[in-house]
């Protein structure tokens, strides 16, 4: 496998490559088959604007989140691209038969040759009960994630050794090529795992910002060189909204930070319109969740976001940024990727 497959490529007068990560985020007001549309527009222009990447994640249960089934997803945004390259951010493993995720990514490896990313996470992507009810059982141990990625990339390689009991088992369809692995997460755990198997890793920045540093450095100090990449590459998550104005970047923004807040009170759902998240009687303790959750998020002007996304790359060392944008509306979205390409110039 190339490194080529996994190292972006910078676009105008961006110093790292700008990828996406998108949850089809469904609206107030709006429908699933509507935020699948809007995922399937910002694939296509994100696409033009010189996005290296568009991953989609892997959420159960939330019903302001339509990408509960990523390898579906995945197959139909490269089927509405030529280029850009389409990734899990990730498949969450243990909710999964390795062999399962085998068969579906080498099947999307197949369509789409060169262009398929695995990203792989240990966490559930939910409550425990639907998690048990995804995997039909509640005896699963995250610890037993480095098994499941050393299974998975036997299946897709074909490389359990003679007398392992999965040794004359196929995953159909492999080629001589598969998609690269990603380990993602938000704490040191991955990072480490990552490190150890020489692998890329990508970090969950935008809802675990105060892991980032810590994570990356262990990944670093902990990477050994393979034959998928004979140095580290990590990419962060990072929450971003871009507006023509101040002002209206954190009228858009405000909707996400409720979302989250409702999430943190066990009640997800839709993302409320700008209007409604102005309009919520928030608490002392819920605007000081809501002050946190914003310094997290970089948002502004499109001189703003970019002066922020730039101080956070050069204070990580990350390699890619992906941007992730929580805003009401497919509109709003598309509107705030194509500032920042255009404040980058890769546009």
């Amino acid at each position: 496998m190339s490194e080529d497959n996994i190292r972006g490529v910078p676009r105008g007068a961006a110093e790292a490559p700008l990828s996406i990560l998108e949850l089809a985020t469904v609206g107030e007001g709006s429908t699933p088959s509507e935020a699948l549309r809007d995922a399937t527009e910002l694939a296509r222009r994100a696409e033009e604007w010189g996005y290296h990447r568009i991953w989609v994640a892997e959420h159960h249960g939330m019903p302001g989140v339509a990408s509960s089934s990523p390898a579906v997803l995945i197959a139909h945004l490269a089927a509405a691209t030529s280029s850009i390259r389409i990734g899990s951010g990730g498949v969450m493993l243990p909710n999964h038969a390795p062999l399962v995720t085998a068969e579906q990514f080498g099947t999307l490896h197949a369509l789409h040759p060169g262009r398929i990313d695995l990203g792989l996470g240990r966490a559930p992507g939910t409550d425990m009960a639907t998690a048990n009810a995804l995997r039909r059982s509640a005896e699963v141990d995250p610890d037993e994630f480095p098994q499941q990625v050393a299974e998975l990339t036997g299946f897709l390689d074909g490389s359990f050794p003679p007398g392992h009991p999965y040794a004359k088992i196929q995953a159909v369809p492999r080629g001589d090529d598969r998609p690269p692995i990603w380990l993602l997460g938000s704490s040191g755990f991955s990072a480490r795992l990552a490190g150890l198997l020489g692998l890329p890793f990508a970090f969950a920045h935008h809802f675990s910002a105060g892991n980032t540093e810590p994570a990356l450095d262990l990944y670093r100090s902990s990477f050994r060189p393979s034959e998928v990449l004979d140095r580290p590459y990590a990419l962060i998550g990072v929450a971003a909204v871009a507006a023509d104005t101040d002002e209206e970047a954190l009228r858009q923004v405000m909707p996400g930070a409720l979302s989250w807040l409702r999430l943190r009170h066990g009640r997800p759902g839709r993302t409320p319109t700008p209007e409604e998240a102005q309009a919520y009687p928030y608490t002392p303790m819920e605007r000081e969740f809501v002050r946190d959750r914003l310094s997290t998020v970089v948002h502004g002007d499109p001189q703003t976001v970019r002066d922020g996304l730039e101080e956070l790359r050069k204070r990580t060392g990350a390699d890619e940024l992906m941007i992730t944008t929580q805003v009401h509306g497919g509109a709003a979205r598309l509107r705030s990727y194509e500032l920042i390409a255009r404040t980058y110039g890769m546009i």
